[in-house]
């Protein structure tokens, strides 16, 4: 059965490791990757002196801060709530209702934002509505940080708290009634009891998202920016898909690239290191 699985990351993930070598090669597609000249860490020296390395930089890291405050932590709290729901019929429809946006195709998901950010959108309706005035809410570099993370959340907080939920069913109930008995009522009972019982999928969970912290998906961003919007929007991997499909900058691209998952190498041996210090939980 595993079988599937270990030719699929061989072909896909392992095997396509070698193209990473054109990050040091000036590379032309005409003579192939044995047949390009070297440059050594040419095409890294003029990313780092690039204009737009501080704004991807400080783009990415900010984004990517926003997400693991926010949508890291939206499925924890929906899955603390949805646990004290005692309505099944009530339960099942929201988390059914929760789960269908990370259904939807990313390009249908778009599409519904830029409607409802348009002047004439209903978000401008509810603006409007409370004495606001209408604008052009994806042109303002200031609001695409807030309209891509609650759009983030809106689409994957219950598929995200999935994970949760099955925790959540695998704390033993003689803990709750050890606590009821005990004197504690239900708040104190999520703090003591719930929260300490899915602590360790919560960390592990932390330090998978660390591990893929600088990884902002590009088909989001390239879909939801545009120039107006760069000076906030603009990030690693939307560069990276800029400069290396549209302007077909090979070395380049793959450099970045490179420099990209080497920082997310540091940073999930990083937080696994320190979670295994401080909680006795890590991945290894």
């Amino acid at each position: 059965m595993i079988i599937p699985v270990l030719i699929f990351y061989l072909a896909f993930m392992y095997k396509p490791m070698y193209g990473a070598i054109i990050a040091f090669m000036d590379y032309r597609p005409a003579k192939g990757i044995l047949g390009s000249d070297w440059v050594g860490v040419e095409q890294f020296v003029r990313f780092f002196h690039s204009p737009y390395f501080y704004r991807l930089i400080r783009n990415t890291i900010v984004l990517s801060i926003y997400s693991l405050l926010f949508c890291f932590t939206a499925p924890i709290l929906l899955a603390l709530l949805l646990n004290e729901v005692k309505g099944k019929r009530f339960k099942s429809i929201t988390q059914t209702v929760s789960y269908l946006p990370h259904f939807i195709s990313m390009v249908v998901a778009v599409g519904m934002i830029k409607e409802f950010c348009m002047t004439d959108g209903l978000i401008n309706d509810i603006i409007v509505f409370f004495g606001g005035e209408r604008s052009a809410l994806l042109q303002n570099p200031a609001l695409y940080r807030t309209i891509y993370i609650i759009s983030d959340i809106w689409q994957e907080v219950g598929w995200g708290s999935i994970i949760y939920l099955a925790a959540l069913a695998g704390i033993d109930s003689e803990r709750y009634e050890a606590a009821a008995i005990d004197g504690a009522g239900k708040f104190r009972q999520m703090i003591h009891v719930t929260i300490p019982g899915i602590m360790p999928t919560v960390t592990i969970m932390l330090i998978l998202r660390i591990g893929s912290l600088m990884n902002m998906g590009y088909e989001k961003t390239i879909l939801l920016y545009n120039s107006s919007t760069y000076e906030t929007a603009d990030i690693i991997s939307s560069y990276i898909y800029r400069v290396g499909l549209l302007e077909q900058n090979w070395s380049y691209s793959t450099a970045i690239g490179l420099f990209n998952s080497v920082i997310n190498c540091i940073l999930l041996l990083a937080a696994n290191r320190i979670s295994k210090k401080v909680t006795e939980t890590s991945l290894w």
